[in-house]
């Protein structure tokens, strides 16, 4: 993507990374992302925030090598992860003199991942300020979005506070700047983003939140998607996305072999109508991983729909469940509905698996082969249970 000028003397001069379909090796991208560079020019000194990851270095170099005479006095890492930090060591082969400016955990970070020498940098606190000349940055520490090092950077003057990662969306796009008028166009990847990176440090984002609000923001400039016209939206979507407020709504991720879970999710469903509960199933043989992990970020309850294999949970059941202790839900209650062959373990497999969460756990319906009367009432009873236990919220 060519040069595009944000304000006055502040450009972006990242990436796009348009066929990219995996982040992290686990992540889906179905829009592809960016990697966001943003190019401050000082009267004094000339600063460069976020380095692109390895993978498009030549769109980066490209529109450097735009600007004439260009000299690099500090390029700013706000977070040691190589989409936002790996070409740091062909930006300073370009630009010799440079200085990464960082705080002293991700500068520790940068010198194991990518091998830059101490001499290098200069380290900086929280609330730290770098004049450049006309322009002053302000460095804001706000560690686990999503690693212990990351940190925000502040344009004072302009107002500008480049995110990282906060406030972010995996979404390659032409534009540079969301309108107000096209806020509504974001949410789903913003919250698909927050949901698969930032869910499980929610508690993190809320302690360290009022450093947010407690700035004057014209925009926001993420290192991914595009920069918020309106930070005031953005922002109230976070307040949401990271309180403990959980919705009247059951997710349901199962997995049928032969038909008798499928049978027990049908009826739980059902079940679930008649009672005024929202519902969303996910066959987990089909289902789009990122999309579930959006819908988890604030249901009352997930019921995992499972069926076993040699006596053990089903693989697609394993990955699900080893997915949802990994985001830490503020789901308040959680079971199980499965059914086996000649012998199962699959709910000591699952409970054992789930030693994050914080849920109450409703006691489970196992089934032994295709539901007969007496797993159906068995049913009601756990329907019952998630009517009672979703009133009381």
């Amino acid at each position: 993507m060519p040069v595009r000028k944000l304000l006055s003397d502040v450009y972006e001069v990242g990436a796009r990374d348009w066929s990219r379909r995996l982040f992290d090796e686990v992540i889906p991208l179905p829009d592809g992302t960016s990697y966001n560079a943003y190019l401050i020019k000082g009267s004094e000194k000339v600063a460069l925030i976020d380095a692109v990851d390895p993978r498009t270095w030549n769109q980066l170099e490209e529109n450097l090598k735009r600007f004439s005479n260009l000299k690099i006095n500090y390029v700013i890492s706000n977070h040691a992860e190589q989409d936002h930090s790996g070409c740091i060591p062909d930006v300073l082969r370009l630009y010799p003199e440079a200085k990464v400016v960082t705080n002293a955990k991700c500068k520790s970070f940068l010198m194991d991942l990518l091998l830059i020498p101490e001499d290098k940098f200069i380290v900086v606190e929280d609330h730290q300020r770098l004049p450049l000349g006309g322009k002053t940055l302000e460095f804001i520490i706000f560690p686990w979005v999503h690693w212990p090092e990351t940190m925000l950077t502040y344009l004072i003057e302009d107002k500008i506070l480049f995110s990282c990662d906060l406030f972010g969306a995996h979404i390659a796009d032409s534009r540079l700047v969301l309108k107000k008028e096209d806020n509504a166009e974001i949410v789903e990847p913003a919250k698909r983003y927050f949901s698969e990176i930032m869910y499980p440090f929610r508690s993190n984002i809320s302690n360290n939140f009022q450093k947010i609000l407690d700035l004057d923001i014209k925009m926001i400039a993420p290192s991914h998607g595009l920069v918020y016209e309106d930070p005031d939206f953005i922002i109230n979507c976070y307040k949401e996305w990271i309180s403990d407020r959980v919705l009247n709504k059951v997710i349901i991720p199962y997995v049928s072999m032969h038909g008798s879970t499928q049978a027990i999710v049908d009826y739980f469903m059902n079940g679930l109508k008649e009672r005024n509960i929202e519902y969303q199933p996910f066959n987990l043989t089909v289902a789009d991983m990122g999309k579930l992990a959006m819908a988890i970020t604030d249901a009352a309850t997930v019921v995992v729909g499972a069926c076993a294999v040699l006596g053990g949970m089903h693989p697609l059941v394993a990955q699900v469940v080893y997915l949802y202790n990994l985001l830490r839900p503020k789901t308040r209650f959680v079971s199980v509905i499965a059914s086996y062959g000649w012998g199962s373990k699959m709910l000591e497999q699952i409970q054992s698996m789930l030693y994050n969460l914080k849920a109450e756990v409703i006691p489970p319906v196992l089934v032994k082969g295709y539901p007969k009367e007496n797993d159906f009432k068995a049913l009601d009873v756990l329907l019952d249970e998630i009517a009672k236990r979703h009133k009381s919220i």
